[in-house]
């Protein structure tokens, strides 16, 4: 079988770690890195691009992976979509609902594959704590409690002044992968409250946030965020899946509560009643075995899956665009104070 020819858009941290996986991937080839650097062209080692469109014209990929900076999403997975080639959007799939519409839109009606990064739908920890909620473990699920709690430094800032301005907080950066995550485990979101501060840092933009959610099925979850907290409850740092991170085996992020048990994840302690329901009764606990792999390679494998034909996409744009949609709706009811419902 030949190899998958992959151009990747953006040389940047996570363009680059695309890259990387790309070039370890025996079944892809790595054709080009667009950038605008002709720095950042260069030390990829690979012929590189200024314009994507010379890449899409000229070498004809069989993939792209856009990994640009969040602001050119649309317009860059656009471009690929109308060239039909198949297209991975590193998450979010545009900096806004009313910019991924349309490519959204144009992907479905070409019938040109779109996938959106959210890498943690590959990850097996996930894949297993929603086969529990699906396969009715836990019983009906009513309580959802979550958190991303990290602190990031002050050179995070300066480095980028942009993240200290509206748009570059943690709501609209780091939120919108609990967002996907949280439907993937439970369903829908259908209602947001929020309330933000930006007390810690005084920056325009929020540094923490308190989240009250409502699923279509009926529960109802709290998340609390901040990119301020001296905390290791983040999935980064306990899921033990970017190794870039340290990592603290005993900590959760996730917990999600049924009539019947409740599941702490990604320690994945599992606990169900052995009896009658009651907080008499002792609960059954046991640790659910999970292979962990590496969500980000899993996703390349699947990538070549879907370009090849094999497979459907398993996060398309219209899976994008919901995540987007509630993670919007988050910013409206921190900015309003007003309770927003979600389409």
């Amino acid at each position: 079988m030949s190899r998958v020819r992959i151009a990747v858009v953006g040389a940047g941290l996570i363009g680059r770690r695309h890259v990387e996986l790309v070039r370890a991937h025996r079944g892809c080839e790595l054709v080009s890195v667009v950038d605008l650097d002709p720095a950042a062209r260069a030390a990829v080692g690979v012929p590189g691009h200024a314009e994507l469109g010379d890449v899409l014209a000229g070498l004809r990929p069989d993939g792209v992976i856009v990994a640009s900076p969040n602001r050119l999403h649309a317009e860059h997975g656009l471009r690929c979509v109308e060239a039909g080639v198949p297209v991975l959007v590193e998450k979010p799939v545009a900096d806004s609902v009313a910019e991924a519409e349309p490519m959204v839109l144009a992907a479905e009606s070409a019938g040109v594959p779109l996938l959106v990064g959210h890498h943690r739908r590959h990850s097996p920890l996930l894949a297993a704590a929603g086969d529990i909620v699906r396969d009715g473990v836990l019983g009906r699920l009513v309580a959802v409690q979550g958190c991303a709690l990290f602190r990031k430094p002050d050179d995070y800032f300066t480095a980028a002044p942009w993240r200290r301005e509206a748009g570059g907080g943690p709501i609209l950066i780091n939120l919108i992968h609990e967002i996907d995550s949280l439907r993937a485990l439970c369903g829908d979101i259908v209602g947001v409250q929020a309330v933000a501060s930006s007390e810690v840092r005084g920056f325009p933009v929020e540094d923490t946030a308190a989240i009250a959610l409502r699923f279509a099925g009926g529960a109802l979850g709290t998340f609390l965020l901040s990119d301020t907290a001296a905390s290791a409850r983040s999935w980064e740092q306990t899921s033990r899946e970017n190794p870039g991170y340290p990592h603290y085996a005993d900590e959760d992020c996730y917990v999600l509560a049924g009539t019947e048990g409740s599941l702490a994840v990604p320690t994945m302690r599992l606990r169900v009643f052995a009896g009658t329901p009651s907080w008499w009764e002792p609960f059954r606990t046991s640790v659910v075995a999970v292979d962990r792999r590496d969500p980000l390679a899993r996703q390349l494998e699947h990538f070549v899956a879907v370009v090849r034909g094999e497979v459907a996409p398993l996060v398309d744009g219209r899976e994008g665009l919901r995540s987007l949609r509630v993670t919007e709706a988050v910013a409206e009811a921190a900015r309003t104070g007003v309770p927003v419902a979600v389409g």
